[in-house]
């Protein structure tokens, strides 16, 4: 595993965005079309507490609707949108419509051929295979 994935987890002094059994909505052409997050990489919490995620994170999905191919089997996926405000350095709060992912290969390669919808500018810094793909980058 490239130590670029090893070191992508939550980061402290974000707000809980998304947590385990959060159903996300799939953005790219993988055949997945809902997800629901069962793992959250990196992430160093207390006991007991529940894992949570915010953009551009990486996280372990299982698919529950989708093509028949991809169901039931479980994916690594990075955030691309979450609907919870969150700040930027400058000041700026930014939030979407919805929750959304894109899943990604092991090597941090995007599974699908093309992503729709927006994706944080935050995601597309951390992931530029990701963001080669995305039509617009807020």
């Amino acid at each position: 595993m490239s130590e670029k994935l090893q070191m992508l987890g939550s980061r402290k002094g974000f707000t809980p965005a998304l947590q385990l059994n959060s159903i996300v909505n799939v953005a790219d052409n993988s055949g997945a079309k809902e997800a629901m997050i069962i793992g959250v990489y990196n992430y160093r919490g207390v006991l007991r507490r529940v894992p949570f995620a915010n953009i551009a994170d990486l996280v372990i999905v299982s698919v529950k609707k989708g093509t028949p191919e991809v169901r039931k089997q479980k994916f690594k996926a990075v955030i691309i949108r979450q609907r919870m405000p969150f700040k930027r350095p400058d000041g700026t709060w930014i939030s979407f419509e919805d929750n959304a992912v894109v899943i990604v290969n092991p090597d941090g390669t995007p599974k699908g051929t093309e992503v729709r919808g927006p994706i944080a500018r935050e995601a597309a810094e951390r992931w530029p295979k990701v963001a080669s793909l995305a039509t617009m980058v807020i």
